[in-house]
Order: structure tokens, then C-alpha cells, then sequence
């Protein structure tokens, strides 16, 4: 036997509507407790680094900061920032450039000491941006990769007056001491600095 559908009038519709939304209103925003943290980069999310992967330092009066150091981080964007937040990894870089569309994330204040070199006075003195991709695979190095963290590292460049050349602008491979070749022979660097310099 088929039963007659009930009848809905606009003022039972609008009825239903606001006892829909009633319930929600009273609740507060979610995002109400979230805590946002100021990044050095505009254009950067908030990711943070676990405080057990860095030191707390007040740079540049602490320490001058004259180098950015280009590392390649053999893992996906996601992994690496889920290491970066294992308090057990004790390591961290202060960006990571997402490779499908340039997507920065910033995991350590530019103030603070990230653990990215490998070797405790390069660290002091320089700011590390991670790239996601692996040395061997330079089709992880796409453009929009190249783009913002050139635009980045001009960025980093301007607030701390560091020259924009291949002896302040380095690869990993170039910390004294480290056994680390990124960001590895697929990198080009003469791009690169070019577009550092054009940014």
C-alpha cells in the first residue's frame, strides 16, 4: 500500500531549516582554539617542527644568518614533514618546497637554529629550505618548485642582506663535514640563481 507523501509548506521548509542550523550556531568555531603561529614568508603555511628538532635562539642577534643551504629531501613532502615533527629525529629544516605546485611550508622560525646541516656553525648561521624529491629523480624538480623556492630564497635573502651568489646561496654537499650529496647533479643551479636574482 503506497502512503500519501507528507505535505511540505516554504513554512515548515524554513522551519526545518532553522532548527537545522540552531544546534550548530550555539557551538563555537572550531577553529576558535587553533592556535596560528606568524610565518617569516607570507606565502608560507605553518607547519612546526617538534621543539625537541631545533634550538630556540634569537637570531641574527644571537648569530648572523649569511647562508641558505638547498637540500633535496629523499622523501615525500608529507613524510618529511612528519619526520620534522617526530620529537625521536632530531632534525629539521626551517622550509619545505612541495613539488607539484611550489607549496612552502615553514617548519622553524627564521630566528630559531633548525637542525639541517649536519654540522652545529653552518646551522647557526644559515637558513635550510628542503625540496621534496630525491637527488636521482630531478623530475621532482618542476618549475613551480624552481619558482617559489627561488622567490623564497630571494626573500631570505633581501631581510638579512646575504649576497645572492653560489658562495652564500649552497648545496648540502657543501657543509664541511657532511656526508650528504644533495641537492645532487640534477639541480640547476645557473637557473636557479638566475631566478633567485630575478624574483
Amino acid at each position: 500500500m503506497d502512503r500519501p507523501e507528507p505535505h511540505l509548506s516554504r513554512r515548515r521548509l524554513l522551519k526545518g531549516a532553522a532548527l537545522a542550523v540552531v544546534p550548530y550556531a550555539l557551538l563555537p568555531d572550531p577553529r576558535a582554539g587553533a592556535q596560528t603561529e606568524a610565518v617569516d614568508y607570507p606565502s608560507a603555511e605553518w607547519l612546526p617542527a617538534s621543539t625537541s628538532n631545533y634550538t630556540t635562539s634569537s637570531r641574527p642577534a644571537g648569530y648572523a644568518i649569511d647562508r641558505v643551504i638547498i637540500h633535496v629531501t629523499q622523501e615525500t613532502y608529507p613524510d618529511t614533514l612528519a619526520i620534522f615533527q617526530n620529537p625521536q629525529k632530531q632534525v629539521s629544516a626551517h622550509y619545505v618546497v612541495r613539488s607539484a605546485d611550489g607549496h612552502v611550508a615553514q617548519c622553524v622560525h627564521e630566528k630559531d637554529i633548525a637542525w639541517h646541516a649536519g654540522n652545529w656553525n653552518y646551522n647557526t648561521r644559515s637558513i635550510g629550505i628542503e625540496h621534496e624529491g630525491w637527488i636521482d629523480q630531478p623530475g621532482y624538480f618542476t618549475n613551480a618548485l624552481y619558482e617559489e623556492s627561488a622567490r623564497l630564497t630571494a626573500s631570505i635573502c633581501a631581510r638579512y642582506g646575504i649576497p645572492r651568489d653560489r658562495e652564500h646561496i649552497i648545496g648540502h654537499y657543501q657543509v664541511p663535514g657532511t656526508d650528504h650529496t644533495d641537492p645532487g647533479p640534477g639541480w640547476d643551479w645557473v637557473r636557479y640563481i638566475r631566478m633567485v636574482n630575478f624574483a
